[in-house]
C-alpha cells in the first residue's frame, strides 16, 4: 500500500519550515511601512454601564496624536459580526462587557498613543449585569441588550420517546457537569497594519485566522466593495480558533484610523489587552439524566445545557449546535432529548477555540458513562463497546451512519495497548497496599466528530496549483495556515498528483485577491476541503501535461502516469520523458499550466424545528486512554501516559498528524486540570501567562499516538481530520483515571489541586 505513493504518507519538509527556524518569517507584529502611525484604543471598566458622554478633546491636543475615534466618527456600519452583527467596533450607547473599546487613538508612537488614551475623559452610568448562564435565561433576569430575552439561540435533538426509554431503565443515573472559561493562550498576540490604497480602499494584513469573514466587515464598516478591501495573512503564530472575531475587530479599528489619517497604521494587543478583549471558550452547565437496562444497554438520554456566549453572539450559534449534535456521544440510544442554550451574559463574550463544543459535551458523556458503569458493575471499556456505533447505526440525530464507523475498532486498540483489564486491577491491587498517599488510576473515553461544517452552512473551497516554466509549483487556496501544517498537506497533495518532489513546491499566504473565498479555515476542514480542492487543481495541469506527453510518447493521455519526476507509459517505465521537459513543451505549445480546482461538501441535512437530521457526511473516530499519578494529601495529578488512538482516514503526513496528536494531549490536558479564566462578576482576575496556568513541558505525560486508516471517499486520498479530534477527549481520559485513582470524581473543570481534594473550586463565587 505504501508503495502506491510516493508523497503522500512520507517524510517531508514543511513548506513554511524554513522560515521559522531561520527566524525570517514575518509575523503581523513584524511589519512596517513608512509613515506608520501607531493605534491604541481605551477599553470601558464596567460589565455593563450606559455611555454618558466622551470628551477627546485633551487627547486630541496632545503632541503627536493624529487621530482619535469614537463610534460617532463611524460614517457606516458601527455593528459587525460572524453570524449576527451584534458587536460594536466602538461601543455607543452602552458598554456590555469589561473591555468593550469607547475610543481610538493614533499616534506617531505606541508611547504617544497610549499616553493619549489616559486624557479621554469618559463618564458612565453602571447597569445592573447578569452572570450566570442559567439565571440569565430566566424570565426576569437583567437584559444584556435591551428588552427581550438573554436567549441567544436554542438547538434541540429528538429522538424516540424520553419518557418510554426511561421508563424501561433499571439505572437512571442524574448528573450535572461544569466547564470553565478558556483562555486561547497562542503565544503571538494579535496584531494587523492597515494602509490605504490608491483606489480609495484599504489593504490590511495581519494575523488574521478568517481572511474573507474579516473583509465582509470590513467593507460594511468602511462603505466599501468587496473587491476594493484586501486582507491579507502573515505568518500567524497560533490560534486555535481564537484569532476570527478579536482579529476583525482590530482590522477594523486599524483601517478606520487609516483612512482618517491617511497614513499606514498598526495595532498590536500586549498580553493583557489580548486576555482582556480576546474571546474564551464556552463554559457549560449540563445536566444529564441517563437509564439503561440491566444489560448495560442504555434505554434514554436527556441533555439540558447552558452555554454562556458572553456579552455578542461570536459563533455560539453554530458551538452550540455542533455541541447538541454530539452531546449524546457516539452511543446508539433510541431515545434521546437533548437541549442547548446559548444565553447572553455580562462576562467576557466567547466564540470558537479547537473542538468547537465538543469538548464541553465530551466530558459530561465519558464521565457519565464511567458512573454508569460502576453503578452496573460493568467494566467502562466493556460498558462503551455494549452501546458504541458500527455501521448501519442511527444516531441521536437520526442519522443512519454508512461510512466506515472505526469507533470500537479505536477502543479495542487503546485497550489492547495499555492491556486495559489487567493494567486496571494490578493499579487496584498497588493502590491498596501504598501507604505514601499516592494512588495511580487509569481511563479511557472515545468521541465521534462530524467532519466539516456539516449542515451548519455552504461548504466549499477553492484551491490554484501553477506549474512554472522551470518545472516548479505554485499552491494557494484560501484556507489559512495557522501553525496546524494546511500549506505543507496541500503542497503534498499536488506534489503527488504531479509526481514531483515536494521541494519544487510552494505556498503563497492567504490573500483576498488572489484565492477564491473558501469560508472559514474552522472545524478541522482544511485537509479535507481544502486537500480535495487542491487535488483537483493539480489533476487540471497534470492532464495538460499528459496530453501533451501523449504526442512525444506516442500513447494515449489515459495510458501514462506521472510519478518520480516524469511522466511514463503504465507498465512501461522506460518509455518515459521527465517533467521539467513535458513542462517545456506545454510553455512552447501554448497551453495554460494553472489548474482551478473547486470542491463542495457532500450534502447535509438539518431539520431545526424537529432536532433531526444528517448532520455531517462523515464523522472521525477517537479513543483515549489515560494513566495518571495523584497525590491525595494535595490534590495534584501527575499524568504519566496517554494512548491516543484516531482513525482519520489516511495521513497525508504522518508526522505532522503524530505532531497534532500531542499538542491536542496538551491542550485537553490543560483544559481538564489547569487552565480558567476567572472574573469576579464579569471583570477578569486573570490577565496574564502567570496567572493562567497552561502546561509546560515538565506538566507532559508520555504520549502514544496511534494512526489507524480507513480511507474515506469523501476526502482526498481518503484523508479526513485531525485537528480538533486531538484534543477533545483527553480531558474526560485523565479525569476518569482521577475517579479510578481516588474514588472521587471531578464534575467540574478544571480539575485542579481544590477541586480533586476538596470537590470544589475555590473561586467558584466568581462568574467564570
Amino acid at each position: 500500500m505504501e508503495d502506491e505513493f510516493s508523497a503522500i504518507g512520507r517524510p517531508h519538509w514543511r513548506v513554511d519550515g524554513i522560515g521559522k527556524v531561520t527566524g525570517r518569517a514575518r509575523f503581523a507584529a513584524d511589519l512596517s511601512a513608512p509613515g506608520m502611525l501607531w493605534g491604541r484604543v481605551l477599553l470601558g471598566r464596567h460589565p455593563h454601564a450606559r455611555i454618558l458622554s466622551i470628551d477627546p478633546s485633551r487627547a486630541k491636543a496632545l503632541v503627536g496624536v493624529r487621530a482619535v475615534l469614537t463610534a460617532d466618527d463611524l460614517p457606516f456600519e458601527k455593528l459587525f459580526g460572524t453570524v449576527i452583527p451584534d458587536q460594536p467596533v466602538l461601543a455607543f450607547e452602552e458598554v456590555c462587557q469589561y473591555g468593550d473599546a469607547v475610543a481610538m487613538v493614533a499616534a506617531d508612537s505606541s508611547i504617544a498613543a497610549e499616553s493619549a488614551l489616559g486624557l479621554i475623559d469618559v463618564r458612565y452610568e453602571e447597569l445592573p449585569g447578569v452572570f450566570d448562564p442559567e439565571e440569565a435565561a430566566r424570565p426576569g433576569a437583567p437584559t444584556v441588550h435591551g428588552s427581550g430575552s438573554n436567549i441567544l439561540v436554542h438547538h434541540q435533538v429528538r429522538k424516540g420517546d424520553l419518557a418510554a426509554g426511561l421508563s424501561m431503565a433499571k439505572v437512571v443515573l442524574e448528573r450535572t457537569y461544569r466547564t470553565q472559561h478558556v483562555e486561547h493562550a497562542y503565544i503571538e498576540p494579535e496584531a494587523v497594519l492597515a494602509e490605504t490604497t490608491d483606489d480609495g480602499g484599504v489593504c490590511v494584513t495581519g494575523s488574521i485566522q478568517n481572511i474573507f469573514s474579516t473583509r465582509k466587515s470590513l467593507a460594511s464598516v468602511l462603505g466599501l466593495d468587496l473587491a476594493r478591501v484586501t486582507v491579507k495573512h502573515a505568518t500567524l503564530g497560533g490560534s486555535f480558533g481564537g484569532k476570527d472575531e478579536v482579529m476583525t475587530q482590530m482590522a477594523c479599528r486599524a483601517a478606520l484610523l487609516a483612512r482618517a489619517t491617511s497614513r499606514p497604521v498598526k495595532m498590536v494587543n500586549s498580553r493583557e489587552q489580548s486576555m482582556i478583549e480576546s474571546y474564551k471558550r464556552h463554559p457549560y452547565v449540563m445536566h444529564y439524566k441517563v437509564g439503561a437496562g440491566g444489560d448495560g444497554r442504555l434505554t434514554a438520554m436527556e441533555v439540558r445545557v447552558f452555554a454562556d456566549a458572553g456579552a455578542y453572539a461570536s459563533t455560539s450559534q453554530f458551538v452550540t449546535w455542533r455541541s447538541a449534535v454530539q452531546a449524546a456521544g457516539p452511543y446508539e440510544c433510541p431515545n434521546v432529548s437533548t437541549d442547548v442554550l446559548a444565553v447572553y451574559t455580562n462576562n467576557c463574550y466567547t466564540g470558537a477555540m479547537r473542538g468547537f463544543g465538543s469538548p464541553q459535551v465530551n466530558f459530561a458523556v465519558e464521565s457519565l458513562m464511567d458512573e454508569l458503569a460502576e453503578q452496573l458493575g460493568r467494566d467502562p471499556l466493556e460498558l462503551r463497546l455494549r452501546n458504541t456505533f458500527e455501521r448501519g447505526s442511527v444516531t441521536a440525530t437520526g442519522q443512519r451512519l454508512e461510512h466506515e464507523v472505526s469507533i470500537r475498532e479505536v477502543l479495542r486498540r487503546a485497550a489492547q495497548e495499555v492491556d486495559w483489564p489487567s493494567r486496571r486491577r494490578s493499579i487496584e491491587i498497588s493502590n491498596r497496599s501504598r501507604t505514601d498517599g499516592r494512588r495511580c488510576g487509569i481511563g479511557l473515553a472515545c468521541a465521534y466528530r462530524g467532519v466539516s461544517l456539516g449542515a451548519e452552512g455552504t461548504d466549499a473551497a477553492g484551491a490554484i496549483v501553477s506549474v512554472q516554466s522551470d518545472g516548479s509549483v505554485i499552491v494557494s487556496a484560501g484556507l489559512t495556515d495557522m501553525g496546524q501544517g494546511v500549506s505543507s498537506v496541500l503542497c503534498l497533495i499536488a506534489a503527488e498528483v504531479l509526481g514531483i518532489d515536494t521541494k519544487r513546491v510552494k505556498f503563497l499566504n492567504v490573500h483576498t485577491g488572489r484565492v477564491p473565498d473558501s469560508g472559514p479555515t474552522v472545524a478541522s476542514r482544511s485537509t479535507l476541503m481544502g486537500g480535495q480542492a487542491a487535488k483537483k487543481a493539480a489533476e487540471a495541469v497534470r492532464d495538460v501535461l499528459l496530453d501533451v506527453a501523449a504526442g512525444e510518447l506516442g500513447a494515449s493521455a489515459g495510458a501514462l502516469a506521472a510519478k518520480g519526476g516524469s511522466v511514463f507509459v503504465k507498465g512501461r517505465a522506460e518509455r518515459s520523458i521527465p517533467f521539467d521537459e513535458v513542462v517545456r513543451k506545454a510553455y512552447a505549445q501554448g497551453r495554460s499550466l494553472l489548474g482551478f480546482g473547486w470542491h463542495k461538501a457532500p450534502a447535509t441535512s438539518w431539520d431545526e424545528r424537529r432536532g433531526s437530521g444528517d448532520a455531517y457526511f462523515t464523522y472521525v473516530y477517537s479513543a483515549n486512554v489515560a494513566e495518571v499519578d495523584v497525590d491525595t494529601e494535595t490534590g495534584k495529578i501527575d499524568v504519566i501516559r496517554v494512548t491516543a488512538v484516531h482513525d482519520l482516514g489516511k495521513a497525508i503526513s504522518p508526522a505532522m498528524v503524530r505532531s497534532q496528536i500531542c499538542g491536542g494531549i496538551a491542550m485537553g490536558l490543560g483544559f481538564g486540570t489547569l487552565e480558567r479564566f476567572d472574573s469576579d462578576w464579569g471583570i477578569p482576575a486573570t490577565l496574564n501567562l502567570d496567572e493562567y496556568l497552561i502546561p509546560t513541558s515538565l506538566d507532559m505525560p508520555e504520549v502514544a499516538p496511534i494512526i489507524l486508516e480507513n480511507p474515506d471517499p469523501a476526502g482526498p486520498y481518503g484523508a479526513k481530520s485531525i485537528g480538533e479530534p486531538a484534543t477533545e477527549i483527553a480531558a474526560p481520559a485523565i479525569l476518569n483515571a482521577v475517579a479510578h485513582a481516588t474514588g472521587r470524581r471531578v464534575t467540574e473543570l478544571p480539575g485542579d489541586l481544590e477541586t480533586v481534594l476538596l470537590g470544589k473550586h475555590l473561586m467558584r463565587g466568581r462568574s467564570s
